[in-house]
Parts: C-alpha cells; sequence; structure tokens
C-alpha cells in the first residue's frame, strides 16, 4: 500500500469543488519533516484560501471535515489536526500501519502494488562504442539505466533495454587504417582489443596532432592577435567624465585582458603538445609518411559504410572480440540487455530517413547539406553532410522509427551524459515533426569527478578504464572482508569483496543525485558509515544474523501464528519507513531519480539501527513481543535486499 498515493486520492476528492486543479493540490499532501507534526502534511489549504479570498484555517477546516465524511478515512488515521496558518497534520492509526506491515509481510511484492495503467517503455543506456574498452563515464548510464529498468518492472510497465552500441563509425575507420599499416599481428592474435585499442589511440594521436598544426593552432593564434588588438583599443579609449560609462569600460577591458591570457595558456598547452608528439622520433616519423591521416581514416569508413569487400571483412572479422570483451564488464556488472541494436544495425534504413524527410518537406539541401530547421533553435538539424555521410542525428532518427514500428513504445528513456542535450532536443522535435508522438525523454546526468574538480582521469590525462576501476574497489573491498571474524575460508573473502568492490562503485553513483556531478573517492564509497553500499550490505547481514543466532527461520516465522505490533516508538518509526517503499519507487519512476531509493534504503537502515539499540529482539521480555520484532527484522532484510537488486547490488549474509 502506498499511503501517501491514498491520501493524496482522498484529499484529491476533498477539494473536488473547492480547486480548479485538485491533483495539483492533492500532490502538496508531503511525509512530515518533523515527526511532531504527525506522519504526513498537507500545505494546500493556503494557496487554496488565498485563490478562494477566505482564511487558510478555514479552508483547512472544511478539507478535515470533507476527509472525516469519506468511508474508511478514520480507520486510516486519526482525527487531522489544523495547525499555524492553516497545515493539515495527518497520523496513521497505529492498527492500520500494522495492518499494511503484516499484508506487506506475506506479500512477495513487500506491499508494492503494480501501476494501474502499465505503460510500454524503451530504456536506451550504457551505448559504448565497440572499439574501445569502456572507461569510467560509462558507469553513469550502465547503473542508472538499468535500475530505472528494474524499478519500471517492478511497478508492473513493460520494459524493452536496448544498447544502443557505436559499432560502425569513424572509430572503425581509424582502426582500419591502423591495421593496413601499423598492426602488430602477434598482439592482435594475443590480445586482439587491446591491440585495436592500440591503433584506435594511435591513429587518433597522429591525426590530433596534424589537425593542431594545420588548423587549431593558427586559429587560436589568429583569435590571440584579435583579442590582444581589442585589449589596444579598450586601452586606448579616453576617458568620458561619465563615472558608469567608465567602470563599463575597466570593465570590458578586464574582460579583454582574462581573453587574452586563456587563449595564451591555450595556445602554450596546444604547443607543448606537439613539442612533445614531435620529440618522439617514431610518432613523428609516422606522421610525416602519412599526412593528412584524419582524411584518410574517413575514406576508410566511407569504404566500409558503402560495402567495400576488404573493409567489411575486417570490421566482421574484429567484432566479435570487441563484443566478448565488452560482454565481460556487463558480466562483472550484472548487467544485462534484451537487445544490443548497434550503429551498423541500423546503416542501411539511413537513407530511407533522409528521403522521408525530404519527401514531408522537412529536410531540406543547405551549402549542400542536408538539414532539417526547427522553430526556436539557432542551427539546423543536419541529416547528411555535402559529402553524402549520415550522421548520429540520422542513426537516431532510424531508431526511433525502428522502435515505433516493432515496439510501438509509450516512452523512450535514453540514459545519456548532459552534454549531449542540445542533440537530444533538436533529436526530438525533428521525430515530432515527422509524425512520432510517443514520449522521448533525455535521462542527463553529470561527469564523474576527481579529488581535483576536474573530470576523472588517470594521471597521463586519457580516462579510467572502467574495469581496472572495478578491480581497484574489489582489491580495496578486500580489506574489509580480511577483518571479518565471521567469514571463513579465501574463498568466500573473495566473494564477499567482488560484491561490496562492485556494488560501492554502482551506489556511489547512484546515490547522487543523476544531474549532478560528484567526486570520485574509493575512501568514502567503501566507508563502512554512512549513505554507501558497504553500510547497506551490513546491515542486510545485521539482520540476518539475529536470526542465525537465534536458530530461527524467517519463512517459518511469516507462516505462523505470530503477531506484528508496534508498540515503542522506535518500532513504529521503523514500521513506517518500511511502509514507505512504494513511495519511494514510485518516485523514482516518475522523475527517473534513482538516490531516491538510495536515499530511501539509508533511511530504513538508520531507523532499524535505532530500533536495534532501543528494543532487544532475542532478549525481549517475552516471546510474543520477541516474534513481533522479529517479523519486523525480516520486513527490514527483504526490504534492503529488493532495494538493493533494483540497484544491481548483490547483498552478504555474512560480513
Amino acid at each position: 500500500m502506498n499511503a501517501l498515493a491514498e491520501l493524496r486520492r482522498r484529499f484529491k476528492s476533498a477539494l473536488e469543488g473547492l480547486a480548479d486543479d485538485p491533483a495539483q493540490l492533492a500532490e502538496m499532501v508531503l511525509p512530515s519533516q518533523d515527526a511532531k507534526f504527525g506522519d504526513y502534511q498537507a500545505n494546500c489549504a493556503m494557496p487554496l484560501g488565498k485563490k478562494l479570498g477566505k482564511k487558510p484555517r478555514d479552508v483547512a477546516d472544511q478539507l478535515v471535515e470533507r476527509l472525516a465524511a469519506q468511508d474508511g478515512f478514520d480507520a486510516m488515521c486519526d482525527p487531522p489536526e489544523v495547525a499555524g496558518p492553516g497545515f493539515i497534520n495527518l497520523r496513521l492509526r497505529d492498527a492500520w500501519l500494522t495492518e499494511q506491515l503484516t499484508a506487506a509481510l506475506a506479500d512477495e511484492r513487500l506491499g508494492v502494488e503494480l501501476v494501474a495503467t502499465p505503460r510500454k517503455y524503451v530504456v536506451d543506456y550504457s551505448s559504448p562504442n565497440v572499439a574501445k574498452p569502456m572507461h569510467v563515464g560509462h558507469i553513469r548510464s550502465t547503473v542508472i539505466g538499468d535500475t530505472l529498468a528494474n524499478v519500471l518492472r517492478l511497478l508492473g510497465h513493460q520494459v524493452i533495454t536496448d544498447n544502443h552500441i557505436g559499432d560502425w563509425g569513424t572509430q572503425f575507420g581509424m582502426i582500419i587504417y591502423g591495421y593496413k599499416n601499423f598492426r602488430d599481428e602477434v598482439a592482435l592474435e594475443t590480445a586482439p582489443v587491446a591491440e585495436l585499442g592500440r591503433l584506435y589511440k594511435l591513429v587518433n594521436q597522429i591525426g590530433d596532432h596534424q589537425a593542431t598544426v594545420a588548423d587549431k593552432l593558427p586559429a587560436l593564434k589568429e583569435k590571440l592577435a584579435a583579442a590582444e588588438e581589442r585589449v589596444e583599443d579598450l586601452k586606448a579609449e579616453p576617458s568620458t567624465g561619465d563615472a558608469k560609462a567608465d567602470k563599463a569600460v575597466a570593465k570590458k577591458l578586464r574582460q579583454a585582458e582574462g581573453a587574452v591570457v586563456e587563449l595564451r595558456k591555450e595556445i602554450e598547452s596546444a604547443e607543448a603538445k606537439v613539442a612533445a608528439f614531435e620529440d618522439d622520433s617514431l610518432l613523428a616519423e609516422m606522421s610525416s609518411k602519412h599526412p593528412e591521416i584524419g582524411a584518410a581514416a574517413l575514406a576508410e569508413t566511407a569504404k566500409l559504410h558503402e560495402g567495400d569487400a576488404e573493409n567489411l571483412g575486417l570490421w566482421k572479422r574484429f567484432l566479435p572480440a570487441c563484443l566478448d570483451e565488452l560482454q565481460l564488464t556487463y558480466d562483472r556488472l550484472g548487467v544485462a540487455f534484451d537487445y544490443t541494436l548497434g550503429e551498423s544495425f541500423y546503416h542501411d534504413r539511413l537513407a530511407p530517413v533522409v528521403k522521408d524527410l525530404q519527401a514531408k518537406g522537412l529536410a531540406r539541401e543547405s551549402d549542400g547539406a542536408q538539414c532539417v530547421f526547427i522553430d526556436g533553435f539557432d542551427a539546423p538539424f543536419l541529416v547528411q553532410k555535402k559529402d553524402g555521410a549520415f550522421l548520429y542525428a540520422t542513426t537516431d532518427l532510424a531508431t526511433i522509427e525502428y522502435r515505433a514500428k516493432e515496439w510501438a513504445p509509450d516512452a523512450v528513456l535514453y540514459v545519456v551524459d548532459h552534454r549531449q542535450s542540445l542533440h537530444f532536443e533538436q533529436l526530438f522535435a525533428t521525430a515530432k515533426l515527422w509524425g512520432y508522438d510517443q514520449e522521448l525523454t533525455h535521462v542527463s546526468f553529470g561527469t564523474v569527478l576527481g579529488e581535483d574538480g576536474k573530470p576523472y582521469k588517470t594521471r597521463s590525462g586519457s580516462a579510467v578504464g572502467l574495469m581496472g576501476l572495478l578491480d581497484e574497489a574489489v582489491d580495496r573491498a578486500r580489506a574489509i572482508a580480511e577483518k571479518s571474524s565471521v567469514l571463513e575460508t579465501d574463498a568466500e573473502r573473495d566473494e564477499v569483496a567482488e560484491r561490496i568492490g562492485i556494488g560501492a562503485i554502482k551506489y556511489a553513483d547512484l546515490a547522487h543525485n543523476r544531474t549532478s556531478d560528484y567526486v570520485f573517492s574509493y575512501d568514502k564509497m567503501l566507508a563502512m558509515t554512512g549513505n554507501t553500499a558497504a553500510y547497506m550490505q551490513y546491515s542486510v547481514a545485521r539482520v540476518k544474523s539475529i536470526f542465525g543466532k537465534g536458530g530461527v527461520s524467517a519463512a517459518s516465522l511469516r507462516s505462523s501464528d505470530a503477531e506484528l505490533r508496534l508498540c515503542e516508538p522506535a518500532e513504529r518509526a521503523l514500521g513506517l519507513e518500511l511502509l514507505r517503499f512504494s513511495e519511494a519507487l514510485e518516485r523514482v519512476a516518475a522523475e527517473y531519480r534513482p538516490h531516491y531509493l538510495t536515499g530511501y534504503l539509508f533511511d530504513v537502515a538508520q531507523r532499524f539501527a535505532e530500533f536495534f539499540e532501543k528494543c532487544p529482539v532475542l532478549k525481549a521480555d517475552d516471546e510474543a513481543t520477541k516474534a513481533s520484532r522479529l517479523l519486523l527484522c525480516d520486513l527490514v532484510a527483504r526490504t534492503l535486499e529488493t532495494g538493493l537488486e533494483l540497484l544491481g547490488i548483490r547483498v552478504v549474509e555474512r560480513m
């Protein structure tokens, strides 16, 4: 039972005839921030009173009368209290709360009801480029998307997960060029993915160097000259005698001088990279022998896309090893997809997409390219380059078309970095103009930062490999397992370390509001106190140890005639928190924010710690009280375990 949803339903009914939008005002029923104000609080009388020209307390009294007249309300709540200017404080009856918890104990779903109107969701997440090992930047999309899919499924929605991998783009053109010119056959046989990654990185490095020398540095120096000229012009402006105008000029001068400083730093950094590259005789020689390598790699990409037999054969040879490497990471994370339909799957659909957009008058030529011009956007949405090449935009439109025809979803969630926001705004606008009206949502997220506040990278400046990140977390978690007095074998300690380490990485990401950046810290994520996976896993193990020490079977206790009772304040506080599981899950589903679930689980763990301290379980005063508290413990363990499972985190029996 979702108590909050039930209270809002009742308030919506009570508001009928008083408010133009009862549902909106009913949303103002919220859990109380302080227990002294009850379990829930409604603040809707204040805005409604203002709109009606009545005193909020009078409106609140009227709402309380209407609530009291509803069938069954008095069985659910104590008589509401009107406080202050018109707050309505609500306290659930102990008998009703006990009844709901007892029902949850007998329910495999722990009282979580199925939604009244199920929807069909497609969740698009992870989406790495297959030619490169997954890195730290992929963790957020992967674990957020997986959690959202799990929660939506539990609530009764139909969910299709799709890993839209990059298996066809420019990176393969770079790899093919690298294979044809720089390959190490022995390395390719013994460690194919590592060798393909080396080839990609090498071609990219040479291409970046050539582009910096030919284009980036000259452009930066041109900008610097203009900026320096701007500074001199501002310095030469005579004083007007008007203090406000002179202050504005001084501000512009400071900004212009700041721009000069930044440009000089950027040029200095670029020149240092050029010098370091040219100091490497091997790299310098490769660059001289392979001028315009970027264009050459693009040519290899074009040949692949045109069906060139050699390049297509190389792609088919390289792809399986790349996919196997990705699967190792997903297996370790415990993540699986219903479909893995990459860019290559849609290749034959791209030209028809552009033709259809043209036929409907949506795409038109601009400087030789095909573009969709959308009201409200300064730049057009490019769907085909002037050389005939297609773009990510084209593939994404083909994907929308395919999913609509094959799966007919009500909603599609794209769990992708916030830096792609403009792309998705234009994509969704174009899809709507094209005739696709399903809900399309960009579930954006922030960046993983190092403790220096910058994107988390290795000392050499490259992205941190995800598998190495997991290895490090597990190695550190081993120290926790080694300290345990209950883990008896190395195999058991290894398994616990794996679960704690992987869980720590996942939970640390999910515990942050997804739209915020967060600082990656092994020490914080592996802490045994606070809102961490290790603390949650410890809490589950701690609860289960009570049953072990007491020689009690939780399943047998559930099927016995034992009764759950809430006699002590700590028991009631814990019971109330357990009842709110449905609320947390529905909030996650409504806003696509997993941190509501981690926050809820932490609250449950804290309420349990307070209960355990104040209410003896195995040493309770009598058998009935002992049985009742064991039932509460059972519900705690199952709630935490279910919540962690939704987050993709495995619990440990002993810790």
